[in-house]
């Protein structure tokens, strides 16, 4: 081929690479060819028509570039595009507002409450016949426990409190929202498809939140995203959130109130969602990061190993915190250094099977004080109370 041709081919393909797997050529020999550098054993390309100039190459070069980036731009999907294209947001919050961090309440106020919802695995069906009877979950049983939730937190913040002032509520988002079948048990045993349980449980999102507004005036909610939610064979570290069914959901959740000025959100591009409420600095997370633990030591093990790792991660790029929040274990504990929080959801096939210790349905609430940090620690139960039935033990007369 001569050097119009191969030229010619190059236009056709859009670049040199194509063009030299088009006819078949390496590309170090097109590029010399091109270049009017013969290769071994082939002599010189005929001299170059006047008519072709190396501004007319560049040229061509140009409109292939442009047109590779018209499509590599119109191919993108990130959460720009997805927040104000799609969801039109406005400027996603990346401060908690002030009423969280600069007001400071009357002296007699407790301080501002949080409530921390996670794990509720929206979509699960747990059996009751499976586990002893100690437990049952389906969609119908998740809105009424939803519900139990904030009546039990407003009951246990208002009337069972001196002077409950607040200047608004803090409500945790902590992934695991949904079930999302990404097991071939939860496939064949989780009761609708994912995208009718997304719809429900953003209706029951936005009565809780619509709640907590009218009872405390305004509320603060920062999410992060679970492991369950994903669209995913295994979880992503680059684009974690992109795939992720909580994250759509939180976003949902902000276009729906985007317009009213009591209600702010959190939604982090990564796992990890930072806050202060006055000078106390949380981080939370949904706690899937961290693996391992026995039958003598617990969580305990690998959630106090993660939690060391994180504060010395932060304390290197200069956000430390004082306190860790996270899920995922289904457990309750209350500390000081970390808070890890129960299920909606409750016992379950795997928990009982594996022999883990009983844990009943419940949530996380507790109060910053402005100078005391956290102060009243209190576990919102979702369930139903349950009736031991006593049982008749068999005796044998020697």
């Amino acid at each position: 081929m001569d050097i119009r041709e191969l030229k010619k081919a190059v236009e056709q393909h859009g670049s040199i690479r194509a063009a030299a797997r088009a006819i078949g050529m390496a590309e170090s020999t097109l590029r010399d060819r091109l270049s009017g550098v013969p290769a071994r054993g082939v002599k010189q390309a005929e001299p170059e028509s006047p008519g072709v100039t190396r501004a007319d190459e560049l040229e061509s070069e140009l409109r292939t570039l442009r047109a590779q980036m018209a499509a590599t731009k119109r191919e993108m999907l990130d959460e720009e595009f997805v927040k104000r294209r799609i969801l039109k947001l406005a400027e996603a919050h990346v401060e908690p507002p002030k009423w969280l961090v600069s007001a400071r309440p009357s002296k007699k106020s407790p301080g501002v409450p949080t409530l921390f919802a996670s794990d509720l695995h929206w979509g699960e069906v747990v059996d009751s016949s499976q586990i002893g009877g100690v437990n049952e979950y389906d969609m119908a049983i998740a809105n009424k426990r939803i519900r139990r939730m904030v009546e039990v937190a407003i009951d246990l913040l208002n009337n069972h409190m001196v002077n409950p002032e607040y200047p608004g509520i803090v409500f945790a988002l902590g992934g695991d929202m949904v079930s999302g079948g990404i097991h071939e048990e939860l496939m064949a045993t989780d009761e609708h498809e994912i995208m009718a349980v997304v719809l429900d449980l953003f209706g029951a999102l936005t009565w809780c939140i619509n709640t907590l507004a009218d009872r405390f005036g305004r509320v603060f909610v920062p999410c992060v995203t679970g492991n369950h939610g994903r669209n995913t064979h295994k979880i992503r570290a680059k684009g974690r959130n992109y795939t992720s069914f909580d994250w759509l959901l939180y976003c949902f959740l902000a276009k729906r109130f985007e317009d009213d000025k009591r209600i702010s959100f959190l939604i982090p591009n990564g796992p990890d969602a930072l806050y202060k409420i006055y000078d106390h600095r949380y981080l939370l997370t949904h706690g899937d990061q961290f693996r391992g633990g026995d039958g003598m030591i617990g969580a305990l093990g690998p959630i106090i190993r993660g939690d060391h790792k994180k504060r010395s991660r932060q304390t290197q790029i200069g956000e430390p915190y004082q306190t860790m929040l996270m899920g995922h274990w289904h457990q309750l504990i209350q500390l000081e250094r970390l808070i890890v929080n129960g299920s909606l959801k409750g016992y379950d096939e795997y928990a009982y099977s594996n022999n883990f210790g009983y844990e009943p349905p419940r949530q996380a609430l507790w109060i910053t004080h402005p100078t005391q940090g956290i102060t009243f620690s209190m576990a919102v139960n979702v369930g139903e109370p349950r009736q031991m039935k006593e049982t008749q033990w068999v005796s044998w007369a020697a």
